[in-house]
């Protein structure tokens, strides 16, 4: 076990939260956005690839009176995010994935359902990340995120997160039109393609830039075997908060 994964054990076992949700569903929190999470104050979050609640479960720990609405395409991993918050009044997930248009597409199901995409799962990403190839499809509904959250839902302050295994340009596409509500955008992207034409790091962060986003921090970089960056969380901070109508 890396350093990384028992940092991340020894905080769930300390928290009775975190640890009652992995005995009882076997879903761990996503710790490892505490860094980014306990210095927002967050009243909205948009969760885009939620899949079983890792990051909608750490959210709720450090934002603890945000609105959480996720998006979780796969069948599977959404019943188990149900599961885990059904008593939670306060959280909501939508049976969709975020894209430019309306419509169905097929979503490439990986033997790690974390790393499903709307894209081919290409060479590179099963070469560094084994355990992680296709293994069959499963046709999604895709569509604008106007069409589920009227910008009145968008209270702020409010993060939108993205992780959506290198749909992400196409994902902040179908945010366009509401972008502005958010005071911040957290989203993993990667320097290599890792999924059959995915854009870059260097696209989202130009397409953000063109939206007067500002890059304000990095997080959880992952490596190649060779030591080469590969992909890392980017949080970006509006220039011009509008706010939600």
């Amino acid at each position: 076990m890396n350093v990384m994964r028992l940092r991340k054990l020894i905080t769930i076992l300390c928290d009775r939260y975190f640890l009652t949700t992995l005995i009882a569903q076997r879903v761990a929190a996503g710790i490892e956005h505490k860094p980014v999470l306990k210095n927002l104050d967050a009243q909205t979050v948009v969760d885009m690839g939620a899949n079983r609640g890792q990051f909608a479960l750490a959210a709720r720990r450090w934002c603890r009176s945000a609105n959480i609405f996720s998006f979780e395409p796969l069948m599977g991993p959404r019943e188990i995010f149900k599961r885990v918050f059904g008593s939670d009044e306060r959280t909501q997930v939508f049976p969709a994935a975020i894209g430019p248009s309306a419509g169905n597409a097929v979503m490439h199901v990986s033997a790690r359902d974390d790393s499903s995409s709307l894209l081919p799962i290409g060479v590179v990403q099963t070469e560094l990340f084994p355990g992680t190839q296709e293994v069959g499809v499963e046709t999604v509904e895709v569509g604008r995120l106007s069409q589920y959250l009227q910008r009145a839902r968008i209270q702020g302050p409010a993060l939108l997160k993205i992780d959506v295994q290198g749909f992400e340009l196409s994902t902040l596409m179908g945010c366009e039109d509401v972008i502005q509500c958010f005071k911040w955008v957290y989203v993993e992207a990667s320097f290599v393609e890792f999924y059959d034409g995915q854009a870059l790091a260097g696209d989202v962060i130009a397409w953000l830039g063109r939206h007067n986003y500002s890059l304000s921090g990095v997080y959880n970089p992952t490596y190649s075997v060779s030591g080469s960056a590969v992909q890392a969380d980017f949080l970006f901070t509006s220039n011009s908060l509008k706010p939600a109508a």
